[in-house]
């Protein structure tokens, strides 16, 4: 368990480390390629963990996940999408969180809209971010929740980043709702992390 250094306090011990991918600035904001950041905002929101504070070159909240649930550090890089380890790799590195205890909400384009699926390990799949992540952190042992926003009718690389920076087509409440479905997998996975280690304990 990874302890969080608060100035004039005791660490507070931190399970998890969970990462919103996306690209900074309202260009971006509501585009496919940012639906971790909308996830990991959402789950901020949700379990009011506070204002994100600047640091590790992204946004960073801490807090528990419930009424004695497991304790996270979210993390929103403010880097660019394909300089995602930047802001990772410090993070995992001070708060000496495990790998597979690194939780990383991003975009997938070769699963339909609102297909998601959580995932250890494996390939980076052409994803920017995740090539990014993998080489800081020397490994590819982390978690991941894959969030479908589906695949344009084309494998020409430009129409496929124009379709990933683009903005969604669903209707809104699709949308919201796919951010929600993010949000619930990536909490089960952190409690069923918290469960394994509480047995093992």
């Amino acid at each position: 368990m990874a302890k969080l250094f608060k100035r004039g306090g005791p660490p507070v011990p931190v399970d998890w480390l969970i990462v919103g991918l996306g690209n900074p600035g309202k260009r971006y904001a509501h585009t496919r390629h940012n639906i971790g950041e909308m996830a990991a905002l959402r789950l901020i929101d949700q379990f009011d963990l506070g204002k994100p504070k600047t640091r590790y070159r992204g946004r960073f909240a801490e807090g528990r996940i419930g009424p004695g649930g497991p304790r996270v550090a979210v993390l929103i890089p403010e880097t660019y999408m394909n300089e995602s380890g930047k802001a990772v790799g410090p993070a995992r590195g001070e708060l000496r969180v495990a790998p597979d205890h690194v939780l990383v909400i991003h975009d997938e384009i070769d699963f339909a809209f609102d297909r998601i699926e959580d995932k250890l390990g494996g390939g980076h799949g052409g994803h920017n971010g995740l090539r990014s992540i993998q080489k800081e952190l020397g490994t590819n042992d982390f978690r991941r929740v894959r969030v479908g926003v589906g695949r344009p009718d084309s494998t020409d690389p430009e129409v496929v980043s124009n379709w990933v920076l683009g903005p969604f087509d669903e209707p809104q409440s699709e949308v919201e709702r796919l951010i929600d479905d993010a949000v619930g997998t990536a909490l089960a996975v952190v409690e069923a992390g918290a469960d394994a280690s509480a047995e093992n304990g």
